[in-house]
């Protein structure tokens, strides 16, 4: 998107380099890459970070509304309520498609929002890698707010341990040695000491909860929260459990499950601005818009795109008896956008990632993920045998 960076960035990269960076992650954390690396980052110019920050401004605005917690209450499911919500989310991650205006130029456009946590370590690492491997101009970050490596590592440190020790803040997901995103959380323990822990490993005495290391009980006070509760129901919901996560305990959530149904594509039609494409809930249309063609379908409450209707037609929206649970969004066009080595075109799209800080009044934006793609659609089934596809990270304009 900005020619002069990405073609320094072209002219530096040959396939024998890139190959030499994905040898390099497995020697430094053999079997842990589970998902394709990107050949190259993207370029983003001043013009479209500041329409990137103007959304984001738009969504945290609204979220900070008083009435936010009882507008999103209902998207929490009654079995997964769990106490002692924080006042706010920790985490939010906020994905942009890369689309072009009426006039040609870049914009943002809304596709997904989460209060949850995202790949704050690894990013920071793939990062470092591109830096190293190729030639990525200077006036260009992958961190806001004037951070470098150095600063960042130190302010998720701070943001993630709150003055607690390494080993009493965990890392909970279910067989997180099985994830996709397990580098992730092998860096996360390098960077920050914080090691991954199966709900099935935690242990509860009263209000405490521990784990074992070394035959010895270690205390838990602070649990960065990476558990999907449809991960939860898949693989433990008839399996009895020492540690039920709607149990009443003694440590803090960092985020608080809740949040990861508040801030959902539940909350899309809640959300105003020029970058947020048009979304309500069926319950609440008036009449069926004859350009259906135009509009996705989406469940409200389920998973990793189970039972999106990119194809929508009038029985589909019509045979629906619980209407209150789906939501009916405005399509979202990706344009082509970088340039790999050949001169062909890639779609983009891009995640804003923020930490919210005990006791600040806004989020703060740290860093990003990209995902390229030369599919329909942006995903690993759409994306099978390209190359310059997979996961990424954005350099920003810092001038």
């Amino acid at each position: 998107m900005v020619i002069e960076a990405r073609n320094t960035f072209n002219d530096s990269f040959s396939t024998e380099k890139y190959n030499s960076l994905i040898a390099e992650i497995h020697a430094e954390f053999p079997g842990q890459l589970d998902f394709r690396v990107a050949e190259s980052p993207i370029f983003i110019g001043n013009d479209l970070k500041i329409k990137l920050l103007t959304a984001c401004n738009d969504i945290i605005s609204q979220i900070k509304k008083p009435d936010f917690l009882i507008k999103t209450q209902r998207a929490i499911p009654k079995n997964y309520q769990v106490p002692n919500e924080n006042p706010h989310a920790d985490f939010l991650a906020i994905d942009f498609a890369i689309c072009k205006d009426k006039n040609e130029n870049f914009e943002p456009q809304l596709i997904e929002l989460q209060g949850f946590p995202s790949l704050f370590a690894y990013q920071s690492y793939l990062a470092s890698k591109y830096k190293k491997h190729f030639k990525v101009q200077k006036g260009y970050s992958e961190y806001f707010n004037r951070m470098n490596t150095m600063s960042y590592i130190d302010v998720m440190e701070k943001f993630l341990l709150n003055e607690t020790k390494p080993e009493n803040t965990i890392l909970l997901e279910i067989f997180p040695e099985k994830q996709k995103t397990r580098l992730d959380f092998a860096l996360t323990e390098k960077f920050w000491g914080i090691k991954p822990i199966c709900i099935s490993k935690v242990r509860k005495s009263g209000k405490d909860i521990y784990y074992e290391q070394n035959g010895k009980k270690i205390g838990i006070e602070r649990i960065y929260n990476r558990l999907i509760f449809d991960d939860f129901d898949r693989n433990f919901k008839n399996t009895p459990l020492d540690f039920d996560i709607r149990d009443e305990i003694n440590a803090q959530w960092i985020s608080h499950p809740n949040w990861f149904y508040r801030i959902s594509k539940f909350s899309l039609p809640l959300f105003s601005s020029p970058y947020i494409p048009s979304s309500s809930y069926v319950s609440d249309l008036k009449t069926i818009p004859q350009d259906l063609e135009n509009y996705v379908l989406k469940p409200l409450f389920s998973f990793a795109g189970a039972g999106v209707k990119i194809d929508v037609k009038k029985e589909d929206i019509e045979r629906i008896t619980n209407p209150e649970d789906y939501l009916l969004q405005k399509k979202i066009s990706y344009d082509p956008c970088i340039k790999d080595k050949n001169g062909e075109y890639i779609k983009s799209e891009i995640r804003m990632l923020y930490i919210w800080p005990k006791g600040s009044s806004q989020p703060k934006l740290v860093t990003n993920l990209v995902r390229l793609s030369r599919g329909k659609m942006i995903g690993v089934d759409f994306n099978k045998d390209f190359d310059w596809v997979g996961g990424s990270v954005g350099f920003l304009e810092t001038n």
